[in-house]
């Protein structure tokens, strides 16, 4: 069967069409990013691609095409024989590889040649990049957000999850970027996803939310982490109806020892994260705060971090950035339970947008 040749911006509008989307690229193009959803069946691995890219450059192009035209071919008979000898007739996969050259054509080729509806995106990932970064600012226009503001330390996130657990459209951009967006906000032993790979996981999350529906956001800033949030989406939500979740104090510094549980269980990691904060609160301070820390006193660490550092900070930038947040709707708790988030999940889900 003739393999179907698509434009990047057609398979993005079209892609819940096809019944597996295949990457043909290396195991490391693939983990950098790819078409959400796409499982990778690699026509040359990565140790293969770097060999024949040393070929070609070395020797010459003719001897490198016939050296990756046997691997690859060994290649996509395995992935063949792993996962497409269960296949039905009319199986509709989706193909790309960098380009839209060799490594995916040759795959698209004997799929089609088997009797599968096979499609290519034209052009590759390299087309298919443009088409959604290209797409990400009309996404971002068709959905009306309602943004949780509140200082660090009262909530957000964990509303958030309360809400998405009662029925609610939310959008974690910090789950998405595995940072907790601050200065502290790196988890240990996980890293972030490539800039690439976040603006896919935005775009897959925007398109398949319901434009009927609000979307419950929290107030970020730019950056999330080393990752910048799409400017279409920044700028449609510091122009939604704020949400501002108040919680004491004392109550705002447990949640955080439960929510950073791990700076308790290592505080030298904590010390070196705080040692970030030299330049902006100065070295006495600092100093006085790893002492602290070393000591066993890290909630009232916790606290002049509140006070002195991110409460400041966060009002200037809510101020700044966020248009109707002097009209926000008033979100009170007395306390961190979960209890007590539910109890607001559901208050904001019966009431109004302002």
């Amino acid at each position: 069967m003739p393999v179907q040749t698509l434009s990047a911006t057609d398979a993005l509008r079209r892609l819940d069409d096809f019944d597996t989307l295949i990457d043909a690229r290396s195991e490391d193009e693939h983990a950098l990013d790819h078409v959400p959803g796409a499982v990778n069946w690699p026509t040359l691995n990565n140790a293969e691609r770097a060999a024949i890219g040393t070929l070609y450059k070395q020797v010459n192009a003719f001897e490198a095409k016939k050296r990756g035209a046997a691997i690859a071919a060994r290649n996509i008979a395995s992935h063949i024989e792993q996962h497409a000898l269960d296949k039905p007739r009319d199986w509709k996969p989706l193909v790309y590889c960098w380009r839209g050259g060799n490594r995916s054509g040759a795959l698209a080729t004997i799929l089609g040649a088997i009797g599968f509806q096979v499609s290519l995106i034209e052009g590759g990932y390299k087309a298919w990049r443009h088409a959604l970064v290209a797409d990400l600012p009309a996404q971002a226009a068709r959905l009306h957000f309602r943004v949780i503001c509140g200082p660090t330390g009262s909530g957000k996130t964990r509303l958030l999850h309360h809400l998405e657990q009662q029925g609610a459209q939310v959008l974690d951009l910090e789950a998405l970027a595995c940072h907790r967006s601050s200065v502290l906000g790196h988890i240990p032993g996980v890293a972030q996803p490539s800039q690439k790979r976040f603006d896919s996981m935005v775009w897959e999350r925007l398109r398949r939310f319901d434009a009927s529906r609000p979307v419950f956001v929290e107030s970020e800033s730019k950056k999330v982490g080393n990752l910048r949030v799409p400017d279409a989406l920044i700028e449609a939500m510091r122009a939604s109806p704020c949400i501002d979740l108040k919680l004491p104090d004392e109550e705002r510094v447990a949640l955080l020892m439960e929510d950073y549980d791990f700076f308790v269980k290592d505080p030298d990691f904590f010390c070196r994260r705080l040692e970030a904060l030299t330049e902006l609160r100065g070295k006495a301070v600092v100093s006085e705060w790893i002492v602290q820390v070393r000591s066993g006193n890290t909630p009232a660490v916790v606290m002049d971090l509140l006070r002195q550092h991110y409460d400041p900070t966060y009002a200037a930038s809510i101020a700044r950035n966020y248009r109707q947040h002097g009209q926000a709707q008033v979100c009170s708790l007395s306390g961190h339970s979960a209890e007590a988030f539910d109890q607001a999940a559901a208050g904001l889900l019966t009431t109004p947008t302002r």
